[in-house]
């Protein structure tokens, strides 16, 4: 059976490292790069994200992702580099599309952003167990219910690719054609993503009861199942890390005011 969360446990450097710290790295990934300035920053973010998810043996599972984003990039390049206002110098021409360089600057700094971000997350979710997530959350004074919803948005891609795999798997059974030409795919759609939606709500339904019959809204103080990991190299890495965002962020202000 497929596991409903994009994490894996490669019993890496970044599986050991606390939910809080990954949290930090994102916001100091998106802060950072986009109060510096320079593209160079975001580029350094990119890179030292595919460094750490290469060394926690995951960075194959960021290629579908990176994919997706690839058609929303080239999208926004082709757009922006023959139509954005202000473009002036011509850089290269296919057949009647000219390309300008200003434009072309101009994607490139939106797909620098966009991949730092991605790689960022990835970094996060890929690495951290959804469970020591909420619990990370809950131990920090959170409502139970503000970590549940956020877990809950890691664990829905998986859970709906499974769902629809297996209802995939159900309807070619039944002699359903799910594969072949555009027709026979938009043909297949309605019978595949009706039981999809309505699998969603029954299971939805029966998590609220079973989170219900385990007390989930009971005002009495939690207890954790789990002994709460600490890390000095926890502590060192988040003081570094609030450090670098407070001062990269003082000093645009400082700028700003001049």
């Amino acid at each position: 059976m497929k596991s409903i969360t994009l994490y894996e446990d490669k019993n890496s450097i970044l599986n050991k490292f606390s939910p809080e710290v990954k949290m930090l790295y994102v916001a100091a990934a998106i802060i950072i790069s986009g109060v510096s300035g320079t593209k160079l920053v975001g580029i350094g973010f990119i890179l030292f994200s595919i460094l750490l998810l290469s060394t926690s043996n995951v960075i194959k599972k960021t290629l579908p992702i990176l994919m997706m984003s690839g058609f929303v990039i080239c999208t926004v390049t082709v757009i922006q580099g023959m139509f954005r206002a202000g473009n002036v110098t011509p850089v290269f021409n296919i057949g009647p599309a000219v390309f300008y360089r200003e434009g072309l600057l101009f994607a490139f700094n939106i797909a620098v952003n966009i991949i730092n971000i991605l790689l960022s997350f990835c970094v996060l979710v890929l690495t951290t167990k959804p469970s020591d997530m909420m619990e990370n959350f809950i131990r920090k004074g959170f409502s139970s219910r503000i970590g549940y919803v956020f877990i809950s948005i890691f664990e829905i891609i998986p859970q709906m690719t499974e769902t629809m795999s297996t209802i995939m798997d159900a309807q070619k059974s039944r002699g359903m054609e799910t594969e072949g030409n555009l027709l026979v795919r938009m043909k297949a759609f309605i019978p595949l993503i009706s039981p999809v939606v309505m699998s969603s709500l029954v299971n939805t339904k029966e998590r609220a009861m079973a989170l219900e019959v385990r007390g989930f809204n009971a005002k009495n103080k939690k207890t954790f199942l789990n002994e709460e990991k600490k890390n000095k190299a926890d502590d060192i890495i988040k003081i570094i890390l609030l450090s670098a965002i407070v001062i990269v962020v003082s000093w645009r202000v400082g700028l700003w005011l001049k």
